[in-house]
């Protein structure tokens, strides 16, 4: 691998050898792509001879590529797979916090399938969500999207139903679009709710195999359905997740928290910047947020754009929106 951007006499380069070829090359990637990624995301330029790494960019970011193949090389050493993915969290982490770890993410890896890969919180707030699952019977996740917070509900359900420390999953959602005029839709009451309930869908079948969960949902064992489905239940032995919940009333929040049963864990996720119910109706999220927070065995993690682990772009976005004069019609819908 050349030298691109970077002179050579501007500066000497770090570099940093490796005693483990193995590893070395799962750390560079199938044609030095992790490699080419570090470039982008850094700006620096990276040479490759033998077992030893030449880095060339001007601090502080030369000193933030060492860290971070460092950190990535004693992962791959240890058999954790090393992706881009990795490498876009790791440069964000060390960034905020030059002292961090990111080993200390990777403990708390999600296993929720054979066959599929494991899940890593890719941020310190990602990573406090998941202590927090485990430690608390209710949770709310709060943040834009892309931050993970149903993603990773959903993986730590999956895993506690594989270790057969509940019976059941079940994942709820508003379908505030539809409101009153469900009835006005064509078909039957599945293909009305269906298109409001397919992003639950979407995450489920990224975890386990489509054929899987087709036979888990024929069992019973996963449950999707709208919020409405709720009413007069008792939920034990159960892991339920709540979406969307920004868009529950007062009401409907309460009515949820209060179907919870013995044996059973709640995690409710919203984004309360995103808020779609008609002008004047409060949202449930917004106000359980408030009341809630002082009750021991209830758990709060507010995530931010500094979270976001979609493609690099939905940050920026999120950010220029946050950042855009309010108007006084936005701002009553809140």
């Amino acid at each position: 691998m050349g030298i691109n951007s970077v002179e050579q006499g501007q500066r000497l380069p770090r570099r940093v050898s490796f005693d483990n070829i193995g590893a070395l090359q799962a750390l560079v990637g199938e044609l030095s792509k992790n490699i080419k990624y570090i470039e982008k995301c850094v700006g620096v330029s990276i040479s490759l001879k033998g077992n030893t790494l030449s880095i060339y960019g001007d601090a502080p970011a030369d000193e933030l590529v060492e860290k971070l193949i460092k950190q990535l090389y004693a992962l791959a050493r240890d058999g954790y797979p090393v992706h881009p993915a990795d490498i876009d969290q790791g440069v964000r982490l060390l960034t905020n916090d030059p002292e961090a770890k990111i080993k200390d993410l990777v403990r708390y890896t999600v296993f929720t399938s054979v066959g599929k890969r494991p899940i890593t919180p890719k941020t310190v707030t990602q990573k406090a969500y998941i202590e927090t699952i485990q430690t608390h019977d209710i949770v709310f996740g709060i943040g834009p999207a892309g931050t993970g917070k149903t993603y990773l509900a959903m993986a730590m359900a999956m895993a506690s139903f594989a270790k057969k420390e509940l019976r059941r999953i079940i994942l709820a959602r508003p379908a505030v679009e539809a409101g009153e005029r469900l009835g006005f839709l064509p078909g039957d009451l599945y293909e009305k709710v269906n298109p409001y309930l397919r992003p639950l869908y979407d995450a489920l079948h990224d975890m386990i195999d489509f054929e899987k969960a087709s036979r888990m949902i024929e069992r019973g064992d996963i449950e999707v359905a709208p919020l409405a489905f709720m009413r007069g239940r008792t939920l034990n032995d159960s892991f339920v997740i709540l979406d969307e919940a920004q868009n529950t009333t007062s009401e409907q929040m309460k009515m949820f928290l209060t179907r919870l049963g013995y044996s059973s864990k709640a995690v409710i996720t919203g984004d309360v910047t995103q808020v779609d119910l008609p002008e004047g109706t409060r949202s449930g999220l917004i106000e359980a947020r408030e009341i809630l927070s002082h009750i021991e065995g209830i758990g709060i993690v507010t995530f931010t754009d500094q979270d976001v682990v979609r493609h690099p772009l939905v940050q920026e976005i999120i950010r220029a929106y946050e950042n855009r004069p309010v108007s006084s019609e936005s701002r009553g819908r809140r």
